[in-house]
């Protein structure tokens, strides 16, 4: 274990002007494009340049806050979601926007699958919406929902895999592949009902509320982390040898006046080469842990306010983190400088696995 200065990190010059939903690195090939989602009702798109400076190259306003935001098929294109209830595709290049679905309640999450072009919103009023990718109207394929057994807390996917994480600790997974032709099935019915069945029911290892969810990069299984300061690491497989394998830990505990005080596990992201992840807390750190060895790797030096969201470039060489109040500490409003971006280059062995 180690830590780093603070000398390979920067903040962004125009953060959100209020607390930070989510963030995300675009997951293009040779892209350092960042979309960042806010409470303030916009989303914003950075550019990260040279790896020495990140600005800001565009911004689009919402109805309500936003709580969640991904890249689509390009860089050309976000879909956002909120607590205007809608799941809304924006095109970057002219700003046009369009209205993909609309569920009853706030919609918590949104991620888009490349390989299968399926768009998946996750909303309080207990339901996912499946959408296809691209502009409505190109088509006659319709949003279809599946109505979910409690609220989504947190959704993430993998190359073949959707993992859908719940309240009363309840996690589904479902094949992409699976959800993608009962999409298709089920083309021209008003509303469409999905009744496809996860591929897996399970109960979160994790006896308090999942925060975050996040896939391995290699296809082979998830991290969840919750309010209590933990983190289960859990495979795909459902063979007893691979689920045997699972196992959780603590983290993102800080010792106050010889109390040990439990902060939330904000985010999550692996790696998308060395297969190591990164958590932030409440506790306003990032660290830097070994799946497989079960050993935490890195710590980084301890930020103004909570870790709000976590991201990898695509190709590995930086770290983008956000943060906001967490509102821990019992105060409601928003101190100057606890609202913030920071972009980090990692070092080639930063966050590799160490040999044994």
């Amino acid at each position: 274990m180690s830590s780093d200065a603070k000398s390979n990190q920067f903040s962004i010059a125009d953060p959100p002007s209020d607390a930070i939903s989510s963030i995300q690195f675009s997951p293009h090939a040779g892209s350092h494009k960042l979309v960042v989602s806010s409470w303030d009702k916009h989303a914003y798109i950075y550019e990260l340049s040279q790896g020495k400076s990140c600005t800001q190259v565009a911004k689009f306003e919402h109805a309500a806050p936003v709580l969640d935001a991904c890249f689509g098929e390009d860089d050309n294109v976000i879909y956002t979601a909120g607590l205007d209830m809608s799941v809304i595709r924006i095109d970057v290049s002219n700003g046009e926007t369009q209205v993909m679905s609309t569920h009853t309640s706030g919609v918590k999450s949104v991620v888009y699958s490349k390989q299968h072009n399926i768009l998946v919103s996750a909303a309080w009023d207990s339901t996912l919406h499946i959408h296809h990718g691209g502009v409505p109207g190109e088509s006659d394929q319709r949003p279809a929902k599946i109505e979910l057994p409690s609220k989504p807390h947190a959704l993430d996917l993998s190359t073949t895999k959707l993992v859908v994480v719940m309240a009363s600790r309840a996690l589904y997974i479902y094949e992409l592949s699976s959800l993608s032709q009962a999409l298709k099935s089920s083309a021209g019915q008003s509303p469409a009902v999905l009744k496809t069945e996860p591929w897996q029911h399970r109960e979160s290892s994790l006896k308090f509320m999942t925060r975050a969810v996040s896939c391995m990069p290699n296809d082979e299984g998830y991290a969840t982390s919750s309010i209590e300061g933990r983190v289960a690491v859990e495979w795909f497989d459902p063979s007893n040898d691979s689920q045997a394998r699972k196992y959780a830990f603590k983290c993102h505990r800080q010792p106050v006046d010889d109390v040990d005080v439990v902060y939330p596990v904000n985010s999550i992201a692996f790696h998308p080469i060395h297969g190591t992840f990164a958590t932030g807390g409440g506790d306003g750190v990032v660290a830097i842990w070994d799946a497989v060895a079960k050993r935490r790797i890195r710590i980084y030096p301890k930020l103004a306010s909570s870790i709000a969201g976590l991201s990898f470039s695509s190709d590995g060489k930086y770290l983008a983190t956000a943060i906001s109040p967490g509102f821990e500490d019992g105060k409601d409003e928003l101190a100057e400088g606890t609202v913030g971006v920071y972009l980090r280059e990692l070092g080639e062995n930063e966050v590799k696995r160490k040999a044994k």
